[in-house]
């Protein structure tokens, strides 16, 4: 049994911890916020991200970090990208080197344009480090309907580890070394469910879902290889499988706020009626800073920061992008 820490009390925070329970693990769950650790010791339940879904009573959930954190032998980040690093300064005078920290998030931070798993790293760099990404909405991990997600770290002793403490008969966890490969593809998937939202939300089809999709994972793995990722975590669960399911799925929050931008809504709007982090907008204007940095186009990453960003037209940016100059596919 290990005893495990959870930095983040929201949808994704919480299903983890009731993964985990159900592994038969010793769980705490920290949450900064004291309204939402009331709200969830008080009714057992996420009342506004997981309604219905009971969460065990033995799952401590708390406002202290240090008391989550002490003793654990695995310390998950599972916070929105923009607070990873102010997260892993708050909690790095309780944390010993041999705890493994785990990064949950999928994101990329805008003012270093590290990813997430290099924050951590860069705020506590003794430790061994992991990240877990795929496939993988809460709202379906917390009902226990089958999920295939990767575990990545450059010791496959780590690896070994997170394997273990996740797999059971709904979650299954391959293993990989390529964590940049792995984060890249989970912060830049929300950048291109961003355009399939908007796409939606102005009346287009299949036809033209399909055409960003894939031409979106032909823009991460691009980034990705020049970054130095490998080209089969792109063509694999945490590149085209994470970006099929936050194209196409009712829980995806980006694809939420892609359709609202498409239907008219500023950025403010859509991100206030969605009510929860849509981190493709933060990872989109990063992204571009990478493709500038390395010399890359990303022609739909770029209109989706032009529609985000500099009030474009959506249609506009969808006709810019259709009368591009001709190109072979490869």
């Amino acid at each position: 049994m290990m005893k495990v820490s959870i930095l983040g009390a929201g949808s994704w925070g919480i299903a983890l911890a009731m993964l985990l329970k159900e592994n038969n693990h010793e769980v705490a769950v920290w949450s900064i916020v004291d309204e939402e650790v009331k709200m969830l010791n008080q009714h057992h339940e996420h009342l506004h991200n997981l309604p219905g879904i009971k969460i065990d009573e033995t799952i401590l959930i708390t406002n202290d970090i240090k008391k989550a954190v002490i003793g654990s032998d695995m310390v998950i980040f599972a916070v929105p990208s923009r607070y990873v690093r102010s997260t892993a300064i708050m909690v790095r005078e309780y944390i010993k080197p041999s705890q493994i920290m785990l990064n949950v998030g999928k994101g990329l931070e805008d003012e270093t344009l590290f990813t997430l798993a290099e924050v951590i790293e860069d705020v506590i760099p003794i430790n061994p480090i992991a990240v877990l990404s795929g496939p993988s909405h809460a709202e379906e991990v917390a009902r226990k309907i089958p999920t295939s997600v990767v575990a990545a770290s450059k010791d496959k002793r780590i690896v070994k580890i997170v394997q273990e403490t996740f797999m059971n008969q709904f979650f299954r966890v391959y293993g990989s070394s390529d964590v940049l490969g792995v984060e890249i593809g989970g912060a830049l998937k929300n950048v291109i469910a961003l355009a399939a939202g908007i796409s939606d939300g102005l009346g287009f089809g299949d036809n033209t879902k399909a055409a960003l999709m894939t031409r979106g994972i032909a823009e991460i793995s691009r980034l990705g290889l020049a970054m130095g990722g490998d080209v089969q975590t792109f063509n694999g669960l945490t590149g085209i499988g994470d970006l099929i399911v936050t194209c196409t799925s009712v829980h995806s929050r980006n694809r939420k706020a892609g359709i609202l931008i498409g239907e008219g809504l500023t950025l403010q709007e859509a991100q206030e009626k969605v009510s929860m982090v849509v981190e493709g907008v933060y990872a989109a204007h990063a992204a571009t800073a990478l493709a500038t940095k390395f010399e890359i186009e990303l022609p739909i990453i770029d209109q989706v920061n032009e529609v985000l960003f500099n009030n474009k037209n959506p249609r506009e940016a969808v006709t810019e992008l259709m009368l591009r100059d001709r190109k072979f596919e490869s």
